[in-house]
């Protein structure tokens, strides 16, 4: 099946996606104009406390070390030797993978995890005291006192926090269309197992009678989100993310957790599963944390290059006002981050008629009347490198969706469900989508696919790959 596209009219721009135009995600703090109070009250039946603290798993964990340290009896040195087994244990400890996680999910990781410690205290004790190094018989006896012990503390905790969320389930609102909501919450009611009760739907229209109230206002949200001690979301269409955006914001900064529940084909595989959906963790762009790394590699890289590339833009700016006169940088609004506009700089390589064509034609790559020197710029994406610029400013970040300018914004926001997600982070000079090809006229759709993919699993080593490999794609430019 072919993508959707946007394909351009005679005229160089889009064709009409629609009238009313839908703004991006706002601003956290014009998120619908209300703010859910973060230390709600409890709702009279009593709210549980959270149960996915990680500090009883880090106690089960550590404790589960001190059975495994008795095969070290007698040994030299056996307080510091128990002291690294803990440590360890508390280092090594991974994050559990689902809502409610069991012995036997945790088993593998739990197993491979404690091998580990003992090699790696077996290494230390042959490196530093030879005569006293472990036998096979006293790692496998101590990785398995260790393994069972493991095994036991987190069966204890995973048993209670089972039973806790039986008794007193996390209460949700289900947010999407009124008949898809309705089906989904039905689902996990009947699943009481999940530790997850619905208490309310979040829809536009009511959509007919549910068994459920279900709220269209955001004062009838706020009403439910403080009485019944909501602390869980559930989105259930793509297009809630750009729909109700500010709404999603407002709950995730009052303590909610926002999932995504897939009720029909599975698009996205996980470990997590509600009531049978597959379901993951959403990310609030105003809750995602933001890496100090990354804005380190951004302010050093961009710095470096801004220095070593002044001869070349220098020259780039003498040729362009020879050729082309006065007026060679090009400055124009794009949209970036929780849709802020910024001053996006760039070499001009064309003169439009006036400033409604600038902000409204779609693209000039092909124009013939370009002079020789600005069509090699496009070209080679020379015409680009001033905005490391606004990298250095922090308007914009090396790497992240490409910012486009607030007319099209609108419009592929509400033709392509999830292209508003695109602004939960910084806008960049490259991206994901950009070295998988999709630079100028391409998929609108498969740009938002890419952007969001990179924004859910980011990660610093991604953002060097893609720099990497744009650099490796600039030896064959193809233009923008």
């Amino acid at each position: 099946m072919t993508a959707e596209r946007t394909v351009p009219n005679p005229a160089g721009q889009p064709r009409d996606l629609g009238s009313s135009p839908v703004s991006v995600l706002p601003r956290r703090t014009g998120a619908a104009g209300f703010r859910f109070p973060a230390g709600r009250p409890a709702p009279r039946s009593g709210s549980p406390r959270r149960p996915d603290s990680p500090l009883p798993l880090l106690v089960a964990d550590g404790a589960a070390a001190l059975p495994g340290s008795l095969v070290l009896t007698g040994a030299p040195h056996q307080p510091l030797l128990t002291a690294l087994l803990v440590a360890g244990a508390l280092l090594l400890r991974p994050h559990p993978p689902r809502r409610l996680p069991g012995v036997l999910d945790d088993l593998p990781a739990l197993c491979g995890r404690i091998a580990v410690v003992w090699l790696a205290l077996a290494a230390l004790v042959a490196a530093y005291a030879p005569p006293q190094a472990l036998s096979a018989r006293t790692l496998l006896l101590g990785f398995l006192l260790h393994a069972a012990a493991g095994c036991a503390g987190r069966g204890v905790v995973h048993r209670r926090r089972r039973t806790e969320l039986l008794n007193r389930p996390r209460a949700a609102l289900v947010v999407g269309p009124a008949a898809t909501a309705h089906r989904v919450a039905s689902a996990v009611l009947r699943h009481p197992r999940c530790g997850v009760r619905p208490v309310g739907i979040v829809a536009d229209d009511p959509g007919g009678a549910t068994a459920l109230p279900v709220l269209t206002t955001s004062e009838e949200v706020r009403r439910a989100v403080v009485q019944n001690g909501v602390r869980d979301v559930l989105t259930v269409d793509p297009s809630v993310r750009a729909s109700r955006g500010p709404l999603l914001r407002a709950l995730a900064e009052s303590g909610c957790a926002v999932w995504e529940v897939d009720p029909d084909v599975p698009s996205h595989a996980g470990p997590d599963r509600l009531a049978g959906f597959p379901c993951r963790p959403l990310e609030s762009g105003s809750r995602r944390p933001r890496s100090a790394g990354k804005r380190v590699l951004d302010v050093t890289v961009s710095g470096a290059l801004l220095l070593l590339l002044s001869p070349l833009l220098l020259t780039c700016a003498a040729v362009l006002r020879i050729i082309s006169g006065p007026g060679v940088l090009f400055r124009q609004e794009r949209v970036g981050k929780d849709g802020r506009p910024f001053t996006l700089l760039k070499f001009r390589t064309h003169r439009p008629a006036d400033e409604h064509e600038s902000a409204t034609r779609w693209s000039v790559a092909d124009e013939r009347r370009m002079p020789w020197f600005c069509r090699f710029l496009r070209r080679t994406s020379l015409d680009e490198l001033l905005q490391l610029w606004n990298v250095f400013r922090g308007d914009m970040s090396l790497v992240g969706p490409r910012p486009e300018r607030p007319y099209f914004v609108a419009q592929f926001s509400q033709a392509h469900p999830g292209y508003a997600a695109r602004h939960r982070v910084p806008a960049g000079i490259t991206g994901l989508a950009q070295i998988h090809g999709l630079r100028g006229d391409t998929s609108i759709e498969d740009r938002a696919r890419f952007d969001n993919a990179y924004i859910d699993d980011w990660s610093l080593w991604q953002d060097v790959c893609i720099l990497l490999r744009t650099a490796v794609a600039l030896v064959r430019p193809t233009g923008s």
